[in-house]
């Protein structure tokens, strides 16, 4: 199976569990970036408040200034179809419970498994995702992710893929996403807030054209707190635009 058809094929399922919301997330929106090379495959992940909207400008997810390194910063950059640094691709990496032992190897924190990890909780068993840098569709061996151990306003950069739950993304379904559709936050692997996990963040303030360019962070999930799931995790609603993203695939004509 393809990545791209992974990845829909997950958001299919989440969609026969919640509704409209993730097959949303991951597919909604007008305006894609990356270069040809990259392909039908190639996936654009934006944020909510730089979507594109109704053929509107968008500002994926880019590489600062092209950089094919560890450390290199991930920013937000305008749409394009001949920019390397928007060029990259999604490798689904199975549910939370898939990596919290066992033939997972124990990727993420054992915080984050307890209170993410339908199979623990006997609950809704979420999607976790690597974003792989493939400029020009080549594969990097580095995707986007975070140096330490998730804290707050720590900046994503290029790092190892697969060798730490820091560069694995968690698809947070658990949140009241309706109200804040299309969007869901993106919890990092190595998160070990309980209640109000560490999530890729585009601060509010920072815009892809200010200079120097504001990088991608991760911070606390923000909004209002109520029960849910039966008392085990509680529910996160209104939700920050600044933590929301959505993803679509492909090459512009």
């Amino acid at each position: 199976m393809s990545i791209k058809s992974k990845v829909l094929a997950a958001a299919a399922t989440l969609t026969l569990v919640g509704g409209v919301g993730v097959a949303g997330a991951m597919t909604a929106g007008t305006a894609v970036a990356g270069t040809p090379s990259c392909g039908p495959d190639c996936l654009n992940l934006f944020n909510k408040d730089f979507a594109g909207f109704n053929g509107g400008a968008a500002s994926p997810v880019d590489v600062y200034r092209q950089g094919e390194k560890v450390g290199q910063p991930v920013i937000l950059f305008r749409s394009s179809n001949a920019d390397p640094a928007l060029d990259w691709s999604s490798s689904f990496q199975g549910h939370v419970s898939d990596l919290c032992g066992g033939l997972g190897g124990g990727l993420l924190n054992p915080a984050t498994c307890l209170h993410y990890s339908g199979a623990l909780r006997g609950t809704f068993d979420l999607f976790a995702f690597e974003n792989a840098y493939t400029p020009f569709g080549v594969f990097s061996g580095l995707c986007s992710g975070v140096a330490a151990t998730a804290f707050q306003n720590e900046g994503v950069t290029l790092q190892p893929c697969g060798v730490s739950g820091k560069t694995i993304w968690i698809v947070d379904f658990n949140e009241d996403n309706f109200n804040n559709f299309p969007g869901v936050p993106l919890i990092n692997g190595s998160n070990t807030n309980f209640s109000h996990p560490f999530v890729m963040t585009y601060g509010m303030n920072n815009n892809p054209t200010d200079k120097p360019r504001p990088q991608v962070t991760v911070t606390n999930l923000t909004g209002f707190t109520q029960p849910g799931n039966g008392g085990f995790l509680p529910v996160i609603s209104s939700v920050s635009s600044s933590q929301l993203w959505f993803a679509t695939f492909g090459v512009l004509p």
